[in-house]
């Protein structure tokens, strides 16, 4: 199997303008994140995706593997999809272009998990420790079924504890119950990723603002890696 990893980036973001082209010790923060990929093992290439032409020729200062695509995508996944139609490969990671500090073992479990041939979509998650996470809507949590499948991701705080009275106290609801933070890294079968941008925004994904749900509510599979993260 033929593995390669996308980078989608785009330069106007809602916090942070020009968040990937910015300085972060002496190199711009998506040649961090592009030579963080390079570090992956039994991967057969890393691109960077992207409809700006500041970034690409920002990024052409260290890499040739720059695709520009339409400039009309509404997420990071629907880039990947365009850019990965025109690459022979059989597996996707799509690792976000602000993630400057991504541990290339995050992204190395997400590739094998692809041994298993029942697998079309990964992503991973860990371990909340703070309980402030679990009221902060910027971490998404995730619950899993006793396969690790995703049953469901929100903002929200899920499971909800409907015996543990005081939940802001760290304390009592971290010992009673287990909740995990999605981390936004997805891999994908090339085949079930163009059919996945190719399906129509789904009620809960526009809801919750989270593209994975779309998967979900057309009744397909995303395994989750549990990894142990310091978050």
């Amino acid at each position: 199997m033929k593995k390669v990893i996308i980078i989608p980036a785009r330069l106007d973001s809602s916090r942070l303008p020009k968040k990937v082209l910015l300085d972060l010790k002496g190199k711009t923060v998506i040649q961090r994140v592009y030579e963080q990929c390079l570090k992956v093992k039994n991967v057969d290439g890393v691109y960077i995706a992207t409809d700006s032409i500041e970034i690409k020729e920002v990024c052409e200062t260290f890499t040739n593997k720059v695709i520009i695509t339409k400039s009309t995508h509404q997420s990071g996944t629907d880039r990947i999809g365009e850019a990965v139609s025109a690459i022979a490969c059989d597996i996707v990671i799509n690792v976000q272009g602000d993630e400057p500090f991504i541990e290339p073992s995050l992204i190395e479990a997400l590739v094998n998990s692809f041994s298993n041939s029942d697998i079309s979509m990964s992503s991973a998650m860990s371990k909340i420790n703070n309980v402030k996470d679990l009221h902060n809507t910027n971490v998404v949590k995730v619950v899993t079924d006793l396969h690790n499948n995703a049953l469901f991701f929100s903002r929200s705080l899920i499971p909800f504890p409907r015996d543990v009275k005081e939940i802001s106290i760290a304390k009592k609801v971290l010992e009673k119950c287990q909740f995990y933070r999605h981390i936004g890294i997805y891999g994908y079968r090339k085949d079930f990723l163009l059919k996945f941008v190719n399906m129509e925004q789904s009620y809960l994904e526009k809801v919750e603002k989270l593209e994975q749900l779309r998967a979900l509510e057309n009744g397909f599979k995303i395994k989750m890696i549990e990894l142990n993260l310091v978050l």
